[in-house]
């Protein structure tokens, strides 16, 4: 079986986030299962830098008035195609922003134009042939299914998973003309949203299955508190609505292989990790003060509770322990961050910005990676956390509640106990938190206790590889059977 994944970002290309990850990851866990993904990707100036031997195979032409060269490439095990259309994806800044942190203004523009050319070859258009399946993701290549139903007239099946449901890809009505669709796509029961264009809407009305990053998120985003205006939408298509928890790449994830940091370690050789939390004190710039360690390692947002973490600190260093926080986002949370630091500079560090080294560092020496989100589809930095020992602290909601075992009375005694939880979002349960989980450092028999059993949690790909598998499958099967007319 052949799937066509269509991204806007894929590790270890470019990143901005956990779509990455899953992206760069589920491509090879499906290997086994006999399914092939080849990814299509735009050609931003950090991928072609890291593709020197691409090799040119086609072109499309009329993408909304543009012109693509597309070139296949393989990288970290990864088959690729990248879709070259250098007034639309080489500039400066990011996928998503400039260099200013504001939005390309075009960005309606970028992606109809990636969903579109993932559509066309998804049908053929390329000599490598088409797809048995289609595998698009969040807003920025949703118009693939919407271009598949109402442009191309295609049953070809369709999942689309949504990472992130706040991020939609909403904009002014005024480009519903310039997406060369056909009005009927226009209208209410695809991409019209309160008077603007959705492109989400359109991808979850339009798909066969939608999918979500985890069981407990897929029924959040159906109540009005968590469905981002969507809840009506996904409410109508339940029945083809499913969870399914993200794993990490184990390989790229391992303590015990690790090249990037100061001293690779495993389950049995806990002892080892203080090299690391030497390196993570000296990294931030603080004097270990003997207590527990604590780490934040998100974007700075108020979904991420990231406006807490000052109430937190408050706390940490109450019981004796230390702060350091790694990430970027809202100016406002980075100014209240940078205040603490300077109010506390031998308890808490602050790094504005982000790269894949100082994540794998952080998560070998810290003791606890707090995560206070309000809420979260999946979440990866936590099961990142547990694999290299460090203790998660998150709020319960999301794929948080499902991956994490709160280290409770009954928990701790039965020795199952993985992390730390607590409700509702908000400062004074954090602190309370935070508290349990310094109590709990105090004892370090326990504590080694805690991080061992942690370690001990698969989040492999392998089980979500293989639900994602029987989706594929079955879908493939019925259109197989409505093609054959059996």
């Amino acid at each position: 079986m052949n799937v066509l994944s269509i991204v806007s970002e894929v590790f270890p290309l470019i990143k901005t986030g956990g779509l990455a990850d899953v992206a760069g990851a589920l491509p090879k866990a499906l290997r086994p299962h006999g399914i092939s993904v080849l990814t299509l990707v735009p050609g931003y100036p950090q991928v072609l830098e890291r593709l020197p031997g691409r090799a040119e195979i086609g072109h499309i032409d009329d993408l909304l008035g543009h012109r693509a060269v597309v070139f296949r490439a393989e990288a970290d095990g990864l088959d690729l195609l990248v879709l070259d259309v250098p007034e639309l994806y080489q500039r400066a800044g990011g996928p998503y922003l400039d260099h200013h942190g504001r939005d390309h203004p075009d960005n309606w523009l970028r992606f109809a134009v990636l969903s579109l050319a993932g559509a066309r070859i998804a049908l053929g258009a390329l000599p490598i042939g088409g797809a048995d399946i289609v595998h698009v993701h969040d807003w920025q290549s949703a118009l693939t299914p919407v271009y598949l139903r109402y442009a191309f007239r295609s049953a070809l099946p369709v999942v689309c998973t949504i990472h992130n449901l706040a991020f939609q890809g909403q904009f002014s009505f005024d480009i519903a003309g310039l997406l060369q669709l056909p009005p009927a796509a226009l209208g209410f029961d695809c991409l019209e949203y309160y008077g603007a264009v959705g492109y989400l809407k359109g991808g979850i009305l339009c798909s066969d299955v939608v999918t979500t990053v985890s069981p407990t998120y897929a029924r959040e985003i159906l109540s009005p508190d968590l469905g981002m205006g969507l809840d009506g939408v996904l409410q109508e298509r339940r029945s083809a609505l499913y969870g399914i928890v993200n794993g990490i790449d184990s390989d790229i994830w391992n303590p015990a292989s690790d090249p990037v940091i100061p001293k690779q370690y495993d389950a049995r050789s806990l002892a080892r990790r203080q090299d690391n939390r030497a390196a993570v004190l000296e990294r931030f710039g603080l004097t270990d003060a003997n207590g527990p360690l604590f780490a934040a390692l998100t974007r700075l947002t108020w979904q991420k509770g990231a406006d807490l973490f000052p109430e937190a600190a408050e706390e940490i260093m109450l019981h004796g322990g230390q702060l350091v926080i790694c990430g970027q986002g809202d100016a406002e949370i980075e100014a209240a961050l940078r205040q603490c630091a300077a109010r506390h500079p031998d308890r808490v560090s602050v790094h504005i910005g982000f790269t894949e080294d100082l994540a794998h560092l952080i998560v070998s020496g810290c003791d606890v990676l707090i995560q206070p989100s309000r809420f979260e589809p999946c979440g990866l930095t936590q099961l990142y956390a547990m694999r290299y020992g460090a203790i998660p602290l998150v709020g319960r909601t999301g794929g948080l509640s499902e991956t994490i075992i709160d280290a409770n009375d009954a928990a701790t005694a039965r020795g199952v106990a993985t992390g730390f939880q607590f409700h509702p979002v908000d400062a004074h349960s954090f602190r309370e938190a935070v508290r349990r989980a310094c109590e709990a450092f105090a004892d370090h028999e326990a504590w080694a206790s805690l991080q061992r059993q942690a370690m001990k949690a698969d989040f492999s790909w392998d089980r979500s590889a293989s639900q994602y598998a029987q989706l594929f499958e079955a879908l493939h099967a019925a259109w197989k059977k409505s093609v054959d007319g059996v």
